[in-house]
């Protein structure tokens, strides 16, 4: 109910014979008064609302009732209280609607303030819902390619802290179609990070891992943003499928001279050197990998799960010509179909290379260099100089190995 102080300076406004130009003193008079009140009365919300109606109504024209708006926007967006905030935020933004044609300004400024009250308390799809009304196609103002950006880079962000991806990705591509119109460096880093963020929840962990790096040398960011980017580059290249991909990936990411510093470093090691990671070391990683992560797949495992089985296969393709599959089974950890499963899935995918013997039930490797290497039928072309290729991999290894040991005695003796 409206307060009888608040009811009879609104009377005496709308009744008073004085000149149009001063009756905007009147009413922030009424309210600061109304504003300045820091404890959520049981007559602010409807004494608000009486203003800014009156405000809306005939006693002020268009020109005058806009900065008056503006001013009450101020107020509110002084108020500590957050609750509070966002019921003056809210009432305002109601009476605003139906002539929002008019108050676009205003509406705008009241969206953006609420976003910023509904992000505080953790409310983030309120926030974007809220951030999706603000008109950014108008013939009342003329809105710059950069706040068009920030507004829809924002709201992605704000679907991203829910993980509702859909939504999120369909505002980032928005953002996409004026990319090339962004002057502003932060916006830029902004994009990336989202578009990184989006592949990242969608499991495309090896367009992650490149996104998350590229992003990670940007000179705009401490050193700290830096190093969680490249950190996140790492994760998602240790949970993408194993196969010649990713081994490039993981090779990019492990002659990165920062990566010695990241937690992640030591499964990023093993991942490159081929070498077996064990049950401890994967629960160990595991602890730091977020929900859509550890995540199940179709066969009932998780990504990382999956992750490690298909390195640890792809390890063992490297250490043996041949395998049975009950042996490989118990290298792997899972039971001998699932073993077979998993061997056939990356085989027909030229992920390895090799064959299996099911009557022997033996798993026959032809090594790692002829791993892509398919004809124009389909069939996988035959592999000659097998030895010697093994053998200048393993020159190849043995150089990469001296050469990170090279630059590690480099960084530490730079006298030397």
């Amino acid at each position: 109910m409206v307060s009888e102080e608040v009811r009879e300076g609104l009377q005496e406004v709308e009744a008073s014979a004085d000149p149009q130009q001063d009756r905007p003193a009147k009413y922030r008079h009424l309210l600061d008064k109304i504003l300045s009140s820091t404890d959520a009365s049981e007559d602010f919300g409807p004494n608000l609302e009486a203003v800014i109606n009156s405000i809306l109504g005939d006693t002020l024209g268009i020109v005058a009732a806009r900065p008056l708006l503006g001013d009450a926007v101020e107020s509110i967006k002084a108020i500590q209280a957050t609750d509070l905030k966002i019921q003056a935020g809210t009432t305002a933004l109601r009476l605003i609607e139906p002539r929002v044609v008019s108050f676009e300004e205003q509406d705008a400024q009241l969206r953006d303030m609420l976003a910023d009250a509904y992000t505080l308390q953790e409310e983030y799809i309120e926030a974007a819902k809220i951030l999706q009304g603000i008109q950014l196609e108008s013939s009342q103002r003329r809105i710059p390619e950069n706040d068009k950006v920030a507004i829809w880079i924002r709201i992605c962000r704000l679907y991203l802290e829910e993980d509702d991806t859909t939504s999120a990705e369909s505002y980032l591509n928005r953002a996409k179609n004026l990319r090339h119109k962004v002057s502003k460096p932060e916006l830029t880093l902004a994009f990336q990070l989202s578009e990184a963020r989006i592949l990242d929840a969608r499991r495309k962990f090896l367009e992650a891992s490149q996104a998350y790096h590229s992003f990670s040398f940007s000179a705009v960011l401490d050193e700290e943003e830096r190093m969680r980017a490249l950190s996140s580059a790492i994760t998602c290249a240790v949970l993408a499928p194993a196969g010649p991909q990713r081994s490039r990936a993981l090779a990019k990411l492990y002659k990165d001279e920062r990566a010695q510093y990241v937690a992640e470093f030591g499964i990023l090691e093993k991942m490159f050197l081929d070498r077996l990671l064990s049950p401890d070391e994967v629960t160990k990683f595991s602890e730091s990998l977020s929900p859509h992560q550890l995540a199940q797949t179709a066969d009932g495992s998780t990504v990382l799960v999956k992750a490690v089985i298909e390195h640890n296969l792809l390890s063992v393709s490297k250490l043996y010509d041949n395998i049975g599959v009950d042996e490989l089974a118990s290298r792997l950890g899972v039971d001998a179909d699932k073993a077979e499963g998993y061997a056939a899935r990356m085989l027909e995918q030229g992920r390895i290379a090799g064959s299996i013997d099911q009557i022997a039930r033996l798993i026959i490797f032809d090594g790692l260099e002829s791993v892509g290497e398919r004809g124009s039928s389909g069939q996988r072309k035959s592999v000659t100089g097998k030895g010697l290729r093994k053998w200048d991999s393993r020159v190849q290894g043995v150089a990469e190995e001296l050469e990170r040991v090279a630059s590690m005695i480099q960084l530490q003796q730079p006298v030397l």
